[in-house]
């Protein structure tokens, strides 16, 4: 079992995170979209949203920082575990909780507005189902497991695990004996990795780059009658042809 959750799970879930996502894009371009409903309802959706990016992006690098980064980096620039602990737990209960908020408004959102919850899909629950059980196992192991019942240095097992499925040297026996929380938080989050691509979350690889480049939006007058005083009409006036030249 513990193969199988901490070895064989993860990468059946990156497998299915690549491939998945080069399968939609080849067969699905069109539904590659958040399938936006700001139309049915904005209010709501200018208080969640906002917090619930920002506090994700501020959750993605705590992340990078803290799983991805080895504990003997830090420890060789200068940074303690002391203080790179108190950064963690500050940072990440901001970050977290602006993210639980975000979601929060967003749900009841869902919820409430009767449009809004007839566009909302069973993949759509599924997915949010995933996301909150990640969030939340992740505030417990930020503002529990490491604040309110004593201080666990995930830096020597569950980061080491992880770098080791990307040095395919996988190191699964890490996993055994972490706090329930840290374990019920990666397998959420392996099961998130894993139907990523068939849901509305592709959109975070999606970034409008081409506005950078795209030629402007001409826009034409439709005003036929009478003279026309406004600064800029001329440029709206018909193109002068070699005809008109005679």
């Amino acid at each position: 079992m513990t193969t199988f959750l901490w070895m064989t799970l993860p990468y059946v879930a990156f497998t299915s995170f690549v491939l998945g996502h080069i399968w939609r894009y080849r067969n699905d371009q069109f539904g590659w979209t958040t399938r936006s409903s700001q139309i049915y309802e904005s209010r709501l959706l200018r208080m969640g949203s906002p917090l619930f990016h920002f506090g994700m992006l501020g959750v993605f690098f705590g992340h990078v920082l803290g799983v991805l980064i080895p504990e003997s980096w830090t420890a060789a620039v200068g940074i303690s575990e002391h203080a790179y602990h108190l950064v963690s737990v500050s940072a990440g209960s901001v970050a977290g909780l602006m993210v639980i908020a975000g979601i929060g408004i967003l749900l009841y959102r869902r919820c409430t507005v009767p449009a809004v919850r007839k566009a909302t899909t069973t993949n759509d629950k599924f997915m949010y189902f995933l996301l909150a059980g990640a969030l939340i196992t992740g505030m417990l192991n930020t503002m529990g497991s490491n604040l309110l019942w004593g201080t666990y240095n995930y830096r020597e097992t569950v980061s080491p695990w992880f770098r080791s499925l990307f040095t395919l040297s996988p190191q699964p026996e890490l996993m055994v004996g972490t706090p329930w929380t840290f374990q019920a938080h990666g397998l959420f989050v392996l099961a998130l990795v894993a139907v990523w691509p068939y849901t509305r979350l592709v959109h975070m690889f999606s970034a409008p780059v081409g506005y950078l480049v795209r030629p402007y939006v001409v826009y034409r007058s439709k005003e036929v009658a009478g003279p026309d005083k406004r600064r800029y009409a001329r440029a709206w006036e018909a193109p002068v042809t070699p005809e008109r030249w005679h």
